[in-house]
């Protein structure tokens, strides 16, 4: 797996546990690891400017998911090298979920990654029967990671 970070805060981002969450939720659901993804580290401003311009919603969010594969339509082949897409995660939200989950920033950042990681996977959860089977699925990648809250 190749991460491209990029972080346009003046945060100290913790990468490896960005990376070891990517891979986890690979491995959860048998995925290539012949993967990149880039992961843009952005303020609450640009999140909310992104959110605003990609999906008409005024308010910033958390993490935002731009997948480059329909996995509806798209087939892989066998040993290609496969581009996810792209994670923009707000990292002043990382830390105000955190404190208002009452969970630690490491957990919360492994959450949002896991998130993101399923929705570049193909997951969704814009429906109930959608977004139960999506949140079990990142409980479970985090469980594994033993960050429980």
């Amino acid at each position: 797996m190749e991460l491209i970070y990029e972080n346009e805060t003046e945060y100290d981002v913790d990468y490896s546990l960005i990376e070891k969450t990517a891979k986890a939720a690979l491995e959860y659901e048998h995925f290539t690891d012949n993967t990149e993804i880039s992961v843009t580290v952005v303020s609450l401003e640009d999140i909310h400017r992104i959110n605003l311009e990609h999906r008409g919603i005024d308010r910033p969010t958390d993490v935002l998911s731009f997948p480059l594969i329909d996995f509806t339509r798209d087939k892989l082949k066998d040993g290609e090298k496969v581009y996810l897409g792209d994670i923009v995660l707000c990292y002043d939200k990382v830390l105000s979920q955190a404190k208002e989950y009452g969970h630690s920033v490491e957990r919360e950042l492994a959450f949002l990654t896991a998130h993101s990681m399923l929705h570049l996977m193909g997951y969704d959860h814009m429906v109930p029967e959608e977004e139960k089977v999506m949140f079990a699925k990142q409980e479970e990648i985090l469980k594994g990671m033993g960050l429980t809250r």
